[in-house]
Order: C-alpha cells, then structure tokens, then sequence
C-alpha cells in the first residue's frame, strides 16, 4: 500500500517546528529517521495531514558527554550513538546492535524509537532500566520526565499535542554497576518475544541493588526491583549452576512481568519461562560485571 496524501516541512530551528506543530492543531506527526513512522504510513495506520521533519535542526542533532550523564538529541542517529567512542553506558551500547539491521540503525533515532513506543523494541526498557530522563518541549514551555512517567501504554506516551521529544539524558556507569542484556527472536533483527536488562550495584560481596527489565511482555517496558529475592543466589555467582538458582527466585517476578496473553509468536507460558532463563543469565552476568566495575 502506498501512504494516504500529505504535506511535508522541513523546518531548521526549535521555534520553527513548534511552529508548524501549532498550525496542524495536533495533527502533525514528527518524522526523524521513519524508520518506525515510514511503515505505518505505508499500511495506512496513521493518516497525518502533515510531517514535521526534525532532522535538519542542529540544536538537536548532538550527543553531550559530561562527567556523570550523555544527553542525546532527538535527531541523533542510532548508529552515531552506537559507534560513539567513550559514552561509558554499557547497556545502552549493547541493546544498539540487537535493533533491526545496521541500515535501520543509520537512519532511525534514539529519541524516535522512545517517542514510537513500542513494547517489543529495546530503547524504551534500556531507558527504564537506567533511570533516563526525558526533556519535552512544547507550547506551555519546557518540561523534563522520567522514563516511568513517560511510557503510558503500548505505542502511547506522555507527549501532549504539539510537544516533541527534545532530548534523552542518561546516566553513565557508576563505581560498583554492572549489567546485562539479552533478547530472543526468531531471526535478527526482529522485534523481540522477550528482551531483557539488567543492573547490579555491588559494594564488596554485597549486592546493594538488583534490576530486573523486561520488554515484549506487555504493553510497554516493565522493571522490578529484586534485589531481596536474587541476593542471596548472586552471592553464589562463582558456581556453575548459579544462573538457574537465579533463575528460580525469579518465578514470582516472571508471573508479574509478563501480563500479555499469549500469540501466534509464543504463549503467556513462554513468555514467563524466557524471563526466568533469560534474566537469571543476565543478572549473573550483570553481578560480575559489577565486581570488576568496583575499581572504576
């Protein structure tokens, strides 16, 4: 199928594209890279009358490294972001390859991927799982979320009309972090039947925090906080078998995380078992990372 008619702008400043924003009364969609807005416009799910084209803005078009936190525009690429040579976000840097191909990358943006909300993509739970902060701008000025007050529902988030996404802060790895990535689909480049992240902070032995992500599971990312039902099995984290002992205290929180029913892709049942597996590898792994993250 082929898009349903519309007008295209290409405004170069902030002010230009609340501009334009304002004149559609609503109505506009913002288009950076298309790579999600692209594919519902050519099965006709979305008839905007009119594209905001963010990508020739540079304000946003940067990624600022300070001591503590990268910010990353909304039109910074992808690809720009993965190849970024000292962000110091490790899982940010490993959930990047795992979304659709290389060319994908190229063109779609990290700020439009969290805009798009979709459950089953990885942007919106790595921003979860590290505490992102989201700054939003629009005609009743500028304003700045969480990532859990930001993601509302499947492909549905705290945007008003007329505001745009500006720009993602994220925090970078701090002494004693570590953490985990992983995701299963069927062939590369899919949208996943189940992701998952991690984080472990550790002081010594001890575990002082221990995250547990996860996305294709319901209508938007999901994070628990499991610290007090993974810290003993951690603690065992040098023996072979301790990713199935983590693994098996993490049942409960598998029942919880995964509230979709199940599909033609995998059961409910699935789903749970991917999460238990899955996130008992990844907090284990995310455990030793933590350990040799102490001496950062």
């Amino acid at each position: 199928m082929k898009a349903a008619p519309f007008s295209y702008v290409r405004p170069t400043s902030p002010e230009g594209v609340l501009a334009e924003l304002s004149l559609a009364q609503g109505e506009a969609k913002i288009i950076a890279g298309g790579q999600s807005l692209m594919p519902v416009l050519a099965m006709r799910l979305g008839r905007p009358p009119t594209l905001v084209d963010i990508s020739r803005v540079p304000a946003w078009q940067h990624i600022e490294v300070g001591a503590h936190v990268v910010r990353i525009g909304t039109a910074v690429r992808q690809r720009a972001v993965e190849r970024h040579p000292d962000l110091r976000v490790p899982l940010l840097s490993r959930a990047l390859p795992w979304i659709g191909h290389r060319e994908i990358r190229s063109r779609g943006t990290v700020c439009g991927s969290l805009a798009h909300a979709d459950p089953a993509s990885e942007l919106p739970a790595v921003m979860l799982t590290l505490g992102a902060r989201l700054g939003i701008t629009g005609p009743a000025g500028d304003r700045e979320l969480l990532a859990e007050e930001f993601f509302r529902g499947a492909m549905t988030t705290a945007l008003e009309p007329g505001e745009v996404l500006r720009y993602v802060t994220v925090p970078r790895a701090r002494r004693g972090q570590g953490f985990g990535f992983a995701e299963m689909a069927r062939r590369h480049g899919d949208f996943a039947l189940v992701g998952i992240t991690t984080m472990v902070q550790t002081e010594g032995d001890r575990v002082v925090q221990a995250l547990l992500g996860a996305f294709g599971v319901a209508d938007r990312p999901r994070l628990l906080d499991v610290t007090e039902i993974v810290a003993e099995p951690l603690r065992t984290a040098a023996d072979t078998d301790a990713p199935a002992a983590v693994a098996e205290a993490l049942t409960d929180a598998a029942r919880e995380l995964v509230t979709t029913g199940g599909d033609k892709h995998a059961s409910a049942g699935y789903r749970r078992r991917l999460v238990r597996v899955l996130g008992g590898r990844e907090l284990v792994a995310a455990f030793h990372d933590s350990r040799k993250g102490q001496s950062r």
